[in-house]
């Protein structure tokens, strides 16, 4: 067997998940590396473009360069429809990973697709508008087509597959659920001006509304006002995702007191100041309203830090019993969370010890054998 896998469209910080990307980054890697000897498959090759190409060139695999620009509609439109079926008829492929999810409307041989989240739907019925209508449709239709006719399907969450069987009704059959696999989490002590003297929570956050940006701030103001009317110094709060609470609708939910507790910033380049800035927080905090899988929670627990996180979606899945789960939606609930957490050093070290624990069961070598079964199967 000659395995293709299509990475053409993928740009590393382009496109609304880098998740996707570093899945397929890291995906191809184990591939490759457990391969060396040809005892899965006779050859790996990778479809990519000028940009991906020194992550995805890696030994074991043959990297094809596709001519174009994956950046313009047009060019991947035009691939997808018609430019894949021809690279994988030209390069020998016997099957094609497709870790976008997205399947040629035309591709008519043995495929495996990842189906990441069905975020689209969501959106589609609880913030109608928020994306472009036209855009969100065609995703939807292409997401519905790709399930249908895919002959075998990779989903990161039982979640997903639920979400999945009630728009297509029947693929649970051609469907297996793997688990991402996490990958090690390095902890440095960089200084960040970004970090506040004191303690304080770190929450993860964007502008889109599914990562419930607002939620936190609300919560986080309620927290605020519950600590000051106890005389209680209340931690800080650094939010990483958003600009700050006026840059997002409806964000101005912070008392003027509250908001003075309160440090956002929209990107930090460095992970390294990044993973040092999580790492000194006493919880983190994250309320999203759904989620295909969840990795931030995951990348928390590795640095030792306790988890307070939505029990929506995937979430409980990924998290078990290794951090506190609670409604984004019950705001005194969430508030219960923070104040029982960090007025708790006992429970704070017990989920610190799970958290270490939960994320043993993410790990690359497992994942990767998965992926051959299906691969080969």
């Amino acid at each position: 067997m000659r395995l293709v896998i299509d990475c053409f469209k993928l740009v590393k910080g382009q496109g609304k998940s880098i998740g996707i990307y570093n899945l397929a980054k890291n995906l191809t890697c184990h591939l490759a590396q457990t391969n060396r000897n040809g005892e899965h498959c006779e050859e790996i090759v990778v479809l990519g473009n000028s940009y991906n190409r020194k992550d995805f060139e890696v030994p074991g695999v043959r990297f094809v360069q596709v001519k174009g620009n994956p950046l313009s509609r047009v060019t991947y439109t035009l691939w997808e429809l018609f430019g894949v079926p021809f690279a994988v008829r030209k390069a020998g492929g016997d099957r094609v990973l497709f870790p976008r999810g997205y399947r040629p409307l035309f591709y008519r041989g043995k495929d495996v697709i990842i189906i990441h989240d069905l975020i689209p739907f969501f959106y589609d019925k609880y913030f109608p508008g928020e994306l472009n209508r036209v855009e969100n449709a065609y995703i939807m239709s292409r997401l519905k087509a790709s399930i249908r006719h895919a002959d075998r399907i990779v989903t990161i969450s039982q979640y997903s597959l639920k979400e999945m069987e009630k728009i297509c009704p029947g693929c649970q059959d051609r469907t297996r659920v793997i688990y991402n696999g996490v990958n090690p989490v390095p902890c440095s002590d960089v200084p960040s001006p970004l970090k506040p003297d004191g303690p304080y929570l770190y929450a993860g956050v964007s502008p889109l509304p599914h990562k419930n940006a607002i939620g936190v701030l609300k919560t986080y103001d309620a927290y605020f006002k519950a600590e000051i009317r106890e005389e209680r110094d209340p931690a800080r709060l650094v939010v990483i995702g958003i600009e700050s609470p006026a840059s997002i609708p409806g964000g101005e939910v912070l008392s003027p007191q509250a908001a003075k507790y309160v440090t956002c910033c929209r990107y930090i380049e460095s992970g390294e100041e990044m993973h040092s800035l999580l790492a000194g927080a006493r919880a983190f905090l994250f309320l999203s309203l759904i989620e295909g899988f969840g990795f931030p929670p995951l990348e928390a627990m590795q640095l030792g830090v306790p988890v307070i996180c939505s029990n929506r979606s995937s979430l409980p899945e990924v998290i078990g019993d290794a951090g506190l789960l609670t409604d984004p939606d019950d705001i005194e609930g969430t508030v219960s969370c923070i104040r029982r957490l960090l007025g708790d050093e006992g429970l704070r070290q017990e989920l610190i010890a799970k958290g270490y624990e939960n994320v043993k069961r993410f790990d690359w070598d497992s994942r990767t054998e998965q992926y051959w079964e299906v691969l080969t199967r």
